[in-house]
């Protein structure tokens, strides 16, 4: 019943908001989890036909089926968008989700590592092996540039201005940003190049990806998430890290050297400076010293 309103929302999300693949999919489980619900209940409507009361209705659904509030909030949000596209292409004549309330969301402080943890993350890498030089370009490069891990595997040779210290990204909505890259990154990209990536066999429709496994393709994100998993376990450190962490770490570690926050936003590809907001979440010790530094009561 709800498939051909699925299918647009699809080419709409696809075409109009230019979103990645993934997006697109998560948009279109939080439409499955609606449908889902009406089936549940018997339920013959159609986008249309749906209130606000009948989604505080799916809301309380979910909530009694253990979803946790970031995830209804998400649903919410999904929802919105799919409302959106009703009204543009005048499925429905009003928008249900205008006063559906969220669930309040505590805002969590991204997990941070060190500078010297990081260092020691990546000098658990065994540069005999052959994927060596090639993990070691890869958490370099992602920590020198604060890249998201599907900007990493995506990332192409021809989108590389080493010359001039800077990489192309392609990041999410198909958005290009330019981004710099520090002198080390591009010392083990070439080694990498030099060494190591000229000794396998490519793939078809592979030769611009950046880096790839052992049989010529591109890394998948679930293969950079391993290889850092392992890595942080043999360095003994404690802290939940996943490849976002060297992203948070990027963020916060130039935030916390007084870099100018519009500046760190264009790096990372943020399109709300709120969003990037969230890494001046800076430890008690340094915001004490600054303010011992720079405010004058603290002189005194």
């Amino acid at each position: 019943m709800w498939e051909p309103y699925k299918k647009g929302f699809k080419a709409w999300l696809q075409l109009e908001k230019s979103l990645a693949d993934n997006s697109v999919q998560s948009y279109l489980q939080d439409l499955d989890k609606l449908t889902s619900y009406l089936i549940a209940k018997d339920e013959k409507k159609n986008p249309s036909d749906i209130d606000l009361k009948e989604l505080e209705r799916f809301l309380k659904w979910i909530h009694e089926l253990g979803m946790t509030a970031t995830s209804q909030a998400r649903i919410i949000s999904g929802l919105r968008s799919f409302y959106k596209y009703c009204l543009l292409e005048q499925i429905a004549e009003k928008d249900p989700t205008v006063l559906l309330e969220a669930p309040k969301l505590k805002r969590l402080l991204p997990d941070t590592l060190a500078f010297e943890e990081i260092e020691q993350i990546i000098s658990q890498i065994d540069l005999s092996l052959p994927e060596g030089t090639r993990n070691k370009a890869i958490f370099e490069t992602m920590y020198s540039c604060g890249l998201r891990v599907s900007e990493v595997v995506n990332l192409k040779i021809s989108s590389l201005y080493l010359d001039v210290g800077f990489i192309k990204v392609i990041g999410k909505g198909d958005k290009q940003r330019l981004v710099p890259i520090g002198s080390e990154a591009i010392k083990h990209i070439n080694i990498y190049r030099t060494q190591s990536r000229n000794k396998i066999n490519i793939a078809k429709g592979q030769d611009d990806i950046l880096f790839l496994n052992r049989r010529g393709k591109g890394l998948t994100r679930v293969m950079i998430f391993l290889i850092l998993k392992e890595l942080v376990r043999k360095a003994g450190i404690q802290k939940n890290v996943s490849p976002h962490t060297f992203r948070h770490s990027f963020a916060t570690h130039l935030v916390e050297g007084g870099a100018d926050l519009r500046a760190v936003q264009e790096m990372l590809g943020h399109e709300s400076i709120t969003t990037t907001e969230i890494y001046t979440h800076l430890d008690r010790d340094y915001l004490r010293s600054t303010l011992q530094q720079y405010h004058p009561a603290f002189k005194r």
